[in-house]
């Protein structure tokens, strides 16, 4: 067991499952005794959504992915070539592959709008920069990619001795590449229009979401006063009624006490009349 494979079987699991495996990983080569790749795998970072979602793409959809990254290798060639007319069809076919691939990656993850758009500016990184197309490649990504500029990244120096092929029309050649940059300028404008859109509804469906919540709370907290209301008028009156209660049964108990002292003196006047009644006779 190596880094490499450990690593290569973490980035291919749920976001969710990646601490616990990895630790699990990291347990078992310290108890194989590797304490230096218990180290290194202890410290591979957690993936981010957007992350893992382009690693399950380069799993799930190699091929596809394959297609892009060979079409990005195309489009740095023809920028170093100043190839207006290939970089115009490159870029029409960048934007139709880099639309399907994001279809499949917001169906198989279901990303939220913030993260799709970290996954397809990965998937642009991947196309203009060559390490990152490797990376992406790899599927074992921590984090997002992003490239800043409008065009690829510039092809490796050329050796000593041997200096870089120059275009033979250097007016076309400048001409070709303002085009180009311009195209892939207004290309990334609408890309980050569309995201802030997604964004701009994503934080919508939130907040009326938040609102809802907040009314249902509001509407539990209005019963649940009610209710405590309705119990303590309850409380109230049967404490009241309990003390009628108890004032007619002490009463009740004082008439019974005169009555049975009553009844005892009828008794005896009973009986001393009787006897009065044997004297006479």
């Amino acid at each position: 067991m190596d880094l490499d494979e450990v690593a290569g079987r973490l980035y291919g699991l749920p976001p969710s499952e990646f601490t616990a495996a990895r630790d699990a990983e990291a347990r078992a080569a310290k108890d194989a005794g590797d304490v230096r790749l218990a180290r290194d795998i202890a410290g591979l970072r957690k993936p981010t959504v957007s992350a893992a979602a382009v690693n399950r793409l380069a799993r799930e959809h190699r091929d596809d992915l394959g297609e892009l990254l060979a079409l990005g290798q195309e489009l740095r060639e023809a920028w170093e070539r100043h190839d207006a007319e290939a970089l115009a069809e490159l870029t029409r076919r960048r934007g139709e592959l880099a639309g399907r691939l994001s279809r499949l990656i917001r169906r198989d993850a279901g990303l939220s709008a913030a993260a799709a758009a970290e996954a397809e500016q990965t998937l642009d990184a991947a196309v203009v920069d060559a390490g990152a197309a490797e990376e992406v490649r790899r599927g074992r990504l921590a984090k997002p990619l992003s490239y800043s500029g409008f065009a690829p990244a510039p092809a490796p120096a050329a050796p000593r001795g041997k200096p870089a092929k120059k275009p033979t029309d250097s007016t076309a050649s400048a001409e070709s590449a303002s085009e180009a940059k311009g195209a892939a300028a207004k290309s990334a404008e609408a890309k980050r229009a569309e995201a802030e859109k997604r964004e701009e509804a994503e934080a919508k469906r939130r907040a009326e979401a938040e609102a809802r919540k907040a009314a249902e709370r509001q509407e539990a907290l209005d019963a649940h006063r009610e209710w405590v209301a309705a119990l303590e008028q309850a409380v109230q009156e049967h404490d009241e009624r309990a003390e009628r209660v108890a004032g007619l049964e002490r009463k009740l108990a004082k008439a019974r006490k005169r009555l049975a002292e009553s009844a005892q003196r009828l008794e005896v006047a009973k009986r001393e009349e009787r006897h009065a009644r044997h004297r006479i006779g």
